[in-house]
Parts: structure tokens; sequence; C-alpha cells
């Protein structure tokens, strides 16, 4: 599940694709365009949201709180007891009640997504999209676009992106699994060009007495 949820919290940040050129693919790649080049200017960003698992056909709701920092290509999120650190070059996953934290290698990762650096870099060639037309959110105006992954081995069917239209920022991402599980992000609050320091996204074993660290690299 946590690589559901850090996966689908990336495209929340960093969102650009390819397909076609029809006239809702052209609106789409429009709006995406001036969303990565909004996102990609800020020098940092950090976000509340709340993380959904839905399943209508066994009628289950799980949700819980979360939070996530970004900068450049480091991340810390916070999400269901865990935190998960990305410095540039290492990963931590810190499993806050059990006092564990595994330290791994991006590239050791099945999925590359993880990584925002290798989501900046393969984007173009991971999705195609479509635009799906508007819809109402607390009041705003929101323009929902349809991510299609060209690989068809993935878990996924479909991302569904919702923009808020007056400011460009993402609102809420749907995973729409294959097997029934969809994973939804509702951005509560953000906030965008705040100062960050490196150590942020770096496991201090120090801060945490007595962590087990394992490390799987």
């Amino acid at each position: 599940m946590m690589r559901n949820v850090i996966t689908a919290l990336i495209f929340l940040m960093i969102t650009a694709v390819s397909s076609a050129q029809s006239p809702e693919v052209l609106k789409a790649k429009s709006i995406l365009d001036k969303v990565a080049s909004k996102t990609k200017s800020y020098s940092s960003i950090k976000a509340d949201f709340l993380f959904t698992l839905e399943n209508k056909q066994a009628d289950v709701t799980d949700t819980h709180q979360g939070s996530i920092i970004l900068k450049g290509d480091k991340y810390k999120v916070n999400i269901m007891g865990t935190d998960s650190y990305f410095d540039g070059k290492t990963m931590w996953l810190h499993m806050i009640d059990a006092n564990e934290v595994n330290i791994t290698d991006p590239s050791m990762m099945e999925d590359e997504m993880l990584n925002p650096v290798s989501l900046f870099s393969n984007y173009e060639k991971g999705f195609n999209y479509i635009y799906d037309g508007e819809t109402t959110i607390d009041g705003k105006v929101m323009d929902i676009i349809d991510l299609f992954p060209s690989q068809r081995d993935k878990s996924y069917s479909r991302i569904k992106l919702y923009f808020n239209r007056d400011n460009r920022q993402i609102t809420r991402v749907k995973q729409v699994g294959k097997d029934g599980n969809n994973y939804i992000i509702d951005v509560k609050s953000m906030v965008v060009n705040t100062p960050v320091e490196d150590s942020v996204f770096h496991f201090d074993p120090v801060k945490h007495p007595g962590v087990e660290v394992i490390d799987l690299r």
C-alpha cells in the first residue's frame, strides 16, 4: 500500500505526459504544460492531504491524514505512521511505532515513479492523456485529466487528476485500480516557496534513540 501512496503523492506535485493530438488531448496538454511549468518554478512545496482507500465492491472506505514536503528531487512524506525520506540519493522508510528504518537505493525499487527524478526524466513516454471535462469541488471549478499508462502491466487502469482552474494547482488525484482498489488524495492545504533545510530529507538516527536500522542496499 505504501508504494501506491507515495506514487500517487508524487503525481500530486509533478505531472506531465504525452499522447496523440485530438482536441481533448491538446486541451489536456495545455493544462498539464502550465501546471508542470508552475510546479517546477517552486523552490519548495508543503502540502497536507487526506489519503483514502476505496473499494466500492467490498464497501470499504479508509481515510488517513498525511503531509508531504518537496524540494527539487528531495521529498519527505508522512502517512499512516510512516515517514519516508529521500535526499536525492538514499531512501529511508521509518516505521515510527516499530522504531525501525529501512534504507534502500532508488534503483532497487520496482516502480521508478517513486523517485521524482525518474518521473521527470521518463514522464513523456510513460502515459497517454485526455481532457475529461470539468466538475465542482467545494464551490471551485476543476478541470479533469485522465492519464493512461503506456505499459499495460500496471496495477491501475488510469489516474484522474483534478486541477483548480483558477490557480492551476492540483486538488485531487484518483488512482483507479484494476483490482477494485482506488487510491484518492485530496489536497487540503498547500504552501510553496518556503525555506526548507536539506536535513529535512535525511533520516538522522541520533534523533531516534534505539531505532533499528536495516540497510537493504
